[in-house]
């Protein structure tokens, strides 16, 4: 069991390099396993796979403890970032958009668990968690959802456009990711990397025509990259069927094998992408499709409940939450007690208010910055204009 001295050194370490603790200790827990450490194996039931045209994963799943602990501490994390961002929103820190992935954690942790800092990710703008995962710091997220000159995009970006090493984003544009997914597989397979792309859309986006473009693209050139549909159940307010003849997406690849995973189990998410990857490396694209639920509506401007019923929202929280479930089966295994998972969320919870506090103090950025990043520097265009004719700038170093 996995007790006294991991959980004294998570209570005890301070944060470093903008990340609190837990994410420390647990990231020096993972390199225990050269050491010896104990492991723990999970099940997966009938129902958690289906494959199309492609075997699906095993049932079966062996990590070391310390990797148990740290997906259900990544799913607090997020959880608890996403409350820190919807409370801001509704005291008016944060303006225009945000989308909340809050009930879809299981995706972005269980993602991130499977791959390696060299692959790419790339997603819609449903995207904070991802760039969490992806290494962005909660300050960073939280400043730019704030607009604050220290945000992970300069304070520029806002909820739907955030970025890390080797995440392209945070993309606006409904579907405008796939096809700059398949770009950037395009480049790995160029440079000979043995690495991946996961392309993330939702079920709103999967019936758009750059998809299928992207597919054949992937197809004709066997690119490594991993076309992964979160199926919420809603494309804004309406129900998957009500807009596509066919819900089944991972079999709309048609050349291209597919698995359905539920994306309401970390576990079953990181298995699944695991096992896509090596695929998609060695012998070209797949389609995942990851069956999730979002508790909040679309976007925060969004209630939620005019195209489903609180009923439908309460259901899903008491029988499917990806935290709530992952929790009974560390208990169940032995991995961690009641006790350890406390601690846990304590600290996150510690840690995000901080973050939060911290991301609150950071100023706006300047007036005179809104001309900067634009172009490439030394690429400049003499002058630019901006909201109104007399409002004109001129970049110095242009001759």
């Amino acid at each position: 069991m996995l007790r006294s001295a991991a959980f004294s050194a998570l209570r005890q370490t301070k944060a470093m390099s903008g990340k609190g603790p837990l994410f420390q200790a647990a990231r020096a827990m993972a390199s225990a396993a050269a050491a010896g450490e104990e492991t723990v194996t999970f099940d997966f039931c009938d129902k958690t796979f289906e494959g199309y045209n492609i075997e699906i994963p095993s049932r079966t799943v062996t990590m070391t403890q310390s990797e148990a602990i740290k997906l259900y501490r990544d799913m607090q994390m997020v959880r608890r970032l996403e409350m820190a961002a919807d409370a801001s929103y509704k005291h008016k820190l944060i303006r225009g958009f945000c989308h909340l992935c809050t009930g879809q954690e299981a995706v972005p942790i269980g993602i991130e668990a499977a791959i390696t800092k060299e692959d790419a990710v790339i997603t819609a703008y449903r995207c904070h968690g991802f760039t969490y995962m992806r290494g962005a710091s909660p300050v960073g997220i939280l400043a730019e959802l704030m607009g604050r000159k220290d945000g992970v995009s300069k304070g520029k970006g806002g909820s739907m456009h955030m970025y890390a090493p080797n995440f392209y984003g945070g993309n606006g544009i409904v579907g405008a990711q796939v096809p700059l997914g398949a770009g950037i597989a395009f480049a790995q397979k160029y440079k000979g990397e043995k690495t991946c792309t996961l392309a993330l859309y939702g079920d709103g986006a999967a019936n758009q025509g750059q998809v299928f473009e992207s597919y054949n693209m992937a197809k004709l050139w066997d690119l490594p990259v991993i076309f992964t549909c979160e199926n919420n159940k809603y494309g804004m307010g309406t129900a998957a069927g009500r807009a596509a003849a066919n819900t089944d997406y991972y079999t709309r690849g048609q050349y291209i094998p597919g698995i359905r995973v539920n994306g309401m189990d970390v576990l079953a998410v990181r298995q699944a992408v695991a096992f896509a990857r090596a695929y998609a490396i060695e012998n070209g694209p797949m389609v995942l499709e990851m069956k999730t639920y979002r508790y909040g509506g679309h976007s925060m401007s969004d209630p939620g409940t005019t195209y489903r019923t609180r009923e439908e929202i309460q259901h899903m929280r008491s029988t499917s939450d990806p935290i709530t479930g992952y929790k009974h089966r560390l208990l169940e295994t032995g991995v961690a007690t009641e006790e350890d998972l406390k601690a846990i969320d304590k600290q996150a919870k510690k840690e995000i208010d901080e973050a939060l506090a911290q991301a609150k103090a950071i100023p706006e950025p300047d007036g005179v910055e809104l001309w900067d990043h634009i172009y490439v520097k030394g690429s400049e265009v003499p002058y630019l204009r901006g909201r109104v004719p007399e409002d004109v700038h001129y970049y110095s170093n242009v001759a």
